[in-house]
Formats: C-alpha cells, structure tokens, sequence
C-alpha cells in the first residue's frame, strides 16, 4: 500500500492552494491529492449553470502567492477554474492527483500512527494509501445532490425540471418561459444569464434576499494595477478589499438597521420609486444573517427594468402540468422550472472516520480553532468563511498545517491531538458557525463539531482574530499534545456538547 506523510482530499480551490503551501513550506515531504472526480476545479468544475460566477472578488478569493490578472474583480465560473488548473499545473500537481477516488473510509490506528484512507472508484475498485496526516479540503456541502424539496404534483409537469448543480450542457432555454425557485445566489445569477435568451424569466421566492451591485472591474484596483508592479499592487488590492469586507459586515452587526436602509435605498436608486421593493427586496432578517447577494454591474436590475425578468413572492401551492400554482391563487406559466433551493451539507466528504476502529460522531467534538476535532488525531479539515472570501482563511489553516507538519518533525512525534483541558469540560456547544441562518445551514449544521465559548474552541468567522489565533499563536499550547501514547479522554460526551445557542 502506497504511504505518503500528508494526503489532501479534494482537488478545488482549497485543495490545490493547500498543495502549493505545502510544496513551499514542507519540500522534505511527500503528498497526494485524491479527488473524487476526474477533473481539477471542485466547485467550479462541477457546476456550469449559465453565468456561475464568484459571490466574493477574486483579489480575496485568489490564492496569495498567485496574483490574480483577469480584469474583472467578480469573475465568470470558466475564468475561476483556468485560474484553478493554472495554479496546478505551474507547480507539476496534476502528478499528485489521484483522479476518481471518492474517500468512503479513514481509518486511524495508533499502533502505526497513520491514517488509511479507503477510496472508490466510479467503477466500484477499492484503492487504498495511508498518511500520517490527513488534510481535508472538499468542502461542506454534497457534491452527487443538491437539496430540493418535496414540491406537490412536480410529477405532473410536462416540462423539463433542472437543478442548478447538475446543469445539462444540452439545455435549450431560448424563447422558453423559465421559472427559476429560489432567491440565493445561485438565482440571482441564472436569472440575468437566462433572460438573455428566453422567452421571460420569474424568480420565484418564498421571502426576499439583500441584494447588492458591485462593478465587475474594480475601478480603484484598476489604478493601482496600473500604477505598481504586480506583486505589490495584488498584495494591496488584496488588503484593500478585506478591510471593506470587515468593515461592512461590522457595520451589518452594529448597526444593522443604518445598513439595510442603505440597500433598500440604492435598490430603490437601481429599480425605480414604483418597483415593490418591500415586497420583493425586503428581508424579514438583518443583513449578513444571510449572505448578501452580490450583483456585477447591476446585471439582475437591467434584467428586471428590461421586463424581461420579473421577481413573484409567494410560497408554492402546487405545481401543474403547465407550471406552478400559488397560493395567492396565480399561476405561473413555465416550459422549464430550475429549483434553485440550495445545497445539501456534508461533513468532511460523506466519509466515515474511525479512530482505533471506534467511530467518529463528530457532533459529539468540539472544534480546535474551526479546523481540528476533540480527540482526533492528525485530521484538519479546511471550513471557510461565510462573511468573505472562503480563500481567506482556507489559506490561514493551510499554513497552520505546514507549521503543524514541520513542528511533529522537530519534536519528533508521530501523534498531534486536540485535548479537552481540564476548565473545557462542560463548556457549552455552539453551532459551529454561529449568526448566519439560511436553510442549508439550517439543515445540516447539527452534523458538524460544536465551538465551545472560549479560545482556542472558537470559530470566530473572523480573519483579524483569525491571522492571530491561526497564523500567529503558538503552535505549542496546552490544548495540542503531541506525542505517541494512547489516546484517551479528549472526546466530549453527548452530554457535554449541548446546543446553546440558535
């Protein structure tokens, strides 16, 4: 059986990014990345709906050690993944991909200090490879379905019915009716990107989102690309555009209602004093309980001016043969209904994780600084941020990986765990990530690992507190223990993990 010092699961963003550290700061080890599908590019290979784009500007979502060039800040899902496959290949890491292994089992045994990691091939083969550390970076989200609800009558529809993850390439939507259930992201983006071509295009929403234009082109990073070398100015930019990020969402936090009459009132700029806007665009939250939408160039407002897309807030009775009925009594006429209702959560890849052949519950953990678990040995587990870019702080964990990496070397341990002390029993359990309330989170959160209410148990969803708590602190505490003894009594009892907060 092939042995590497660290595996990588998933090839996307995070994954590759990971790699790229790991090269540059461990060079003495080996790796191997296994990724389920036959292709690099994670998100951005698996969905290709019409006008996927980044929810975040590229300057953060980019990695730090690779500018990104395209002109457009907000880029086009096909420009996110060449960037992706470009970054693999200027370091040689399509080698140490292994293409269709879906991970279904890790295996940690103390004995040998290594995990041995079961994968799948689409041809139902098992192959298997051990590590000594085991970096998970696919995600948290499921990547065979997406969530859609039980809808009453969807059999009876004559048309065609279409979930955003699984796109058909084939799908001919011109001068088609399109209905389009949902008022996320993914909805906002195929909305301006069908209306192009359709015959007209409803978003149907059971309660609105904040919704907010950027310019593709940032014009201020535009300068300063202009202005300084390359390095320089992404690094600049870079800085630039966290601070906003930070600042807006502290902004939605301390003074949420100064905010949201901000976006209603540059919506109401953007659609005119007739448009509904309480209707439509008015959430019953405050702004960043949710994602905030984000909009190039206002696409989704020319959209609507233009009549060729219209916005209808209702809750579905039904649907029929022709489309879908209401509960206000309307019907919406529809050749294509795409259910734009979010995804599914998944915990560190659907696998099943055993530790000396007891199994993981990892509910049942609590979090090491949002990335290690409660009496888990060797496994980090990369969760980004839902108030910024995701790279952000997949970056800040890969680096606390190769620190962690270089750190058993030099002490010589085979073994590193986060332990509860002593003062952490019978601290109270958290959601992991904590002030966001969308369905998906809504539904799946309970899976993972609790946060408990002090450091280093936290999932701050912060990068200032993060670059100090990950990046910053000490790799050496009192919570890590490295060594090669026995493992016991890290693990929170049910009882210990309790919900606490909403």
């Amino acid at each position: 059986m092939e042995h590497v010092d660290v595996i990588i699961i998933g090839a996307g963003l995070s994954g590759i990014g990971a790699a790229r550290q790991l090269q540059d700061k461990c060079p003495d080890k080996t790796f191997a990345i296994l990724e389920a599908r036959d292709a690099i590019g994670g998100t951005w290979d698996l969905f290709r709906y019409p006008g996927i784009r980044s929810d975040s500007d590229m300057y953060t979502m980019g990695y730090d050690s690779k500018p990104w060039r395209d002109a457009k800040a907000i880029a086009d899902g096909p420009s996110i993944l060449s960037y992706v496959v470009e970054a693999a290949d200027e370091r040689g890491l399509t080698d140490k991909i292994r293409f269709d292994h879906h991970v279904k089992s890790a295996a940690w045994s103390s004995a040998d200090a290594t995990w041995t990691l079961t994968a799948e091939t689409k041809h139902g083969e098992q192959r298997q490879i051990s590590c000594n550390v085991l970096f998970v970076c696919s995600g948290y989200y499921n990547y065979d379905q997406g969530y859609t609800p039980t809808f009453a009558g969807i059999d009876d529809f004559t048309g065609t019915v279409v979930h955003p993850q699984h796109w058909p390439q084939d799908l001919d939507y011109a001068g088609k009716r399109v209905v389009i259930i949902g008022s996320g992201a993914t909805a906002m983006t195929l909305v301006p990107a069908l209306a192009k071509s359709a015959a007209n295009v409803t978003m149907l929403q059971r309660s609105p989102t904040y919704v907010v234009s950027m310019p593709a082109v940032d014009p201020l990073a535009k300068l300063i690309n202009a202005l300084l070398p390359e390095k320089l100015a992404y690094r600049l930019i870079r800085w630039k555009n966290v601070q906003f990020q930070r600042y807006v969402y502290g902004q939605t936090r301390k003074h949420p209602e100064k905010v949201k009459r901000r976006l209603l009132g540059l919506l109401r700029k953007e659609l005119g004093p007739d448009y509904d806007i309480d209707k439509h665009f008015t959430p019953s939250y405050n702004p960043w309980d949710q994602r905030l939408c984000l909009v190039p160039d206002a696409d989704l407002f020319k959209a609507i001016r233009s009549g060729r897309a219209t916005v209808a807030t209702d809750e579905i009775d039904h649907i029929t043969a022709t489309g879908i009925a209401l509960k206000s009594g309307e019907h919406l006429d529809a050749d294509i209904i795409v259910t734009a209702t979010g995804l599914e959560l998944e915990v560190l890849g659907g696998a099943k994780y055993t530790v000396d052949d007891e199994p993981v519950n990892f509910p049942e953990t609590f979090s090491y600084k949002g990335m290690m678990f409660s009496g888990v040995p060797n496994l980090i587990y990369t969760i980004g941020y839902i108030n910024a870019s995701w790279t952000l702080r997949s970056e800040l964990v890969a680096e606390f990986v190769c620190r962690l990496v270089n750190r058993m070397t030099e002490l010589g341990a085979r073994r590193c765990v986060p332990r509860l002390r002593e003062q952490d029993r019978g601290m109270p359990g958290y959601r992991m990530i904590e002030d966001f309330s969308p369905g998906y989170m809504q539904r799946g959160m309970h899976l993972f690992p609790r946060q408990g209410d002090k450091d280093p148990w936290r999932n701050t969803q912060n990068y200032t507190l993060d670059r100090e708590l990950i990046r910053n602190a000490p790799i050496d505490d009192d919570v890590l223990d490295f060594s090669d003894g026995p493992i016991a009594g890290e693990r929170a009892t049910p009882a210990e993990v309790t919900r606490t907060a909403a």
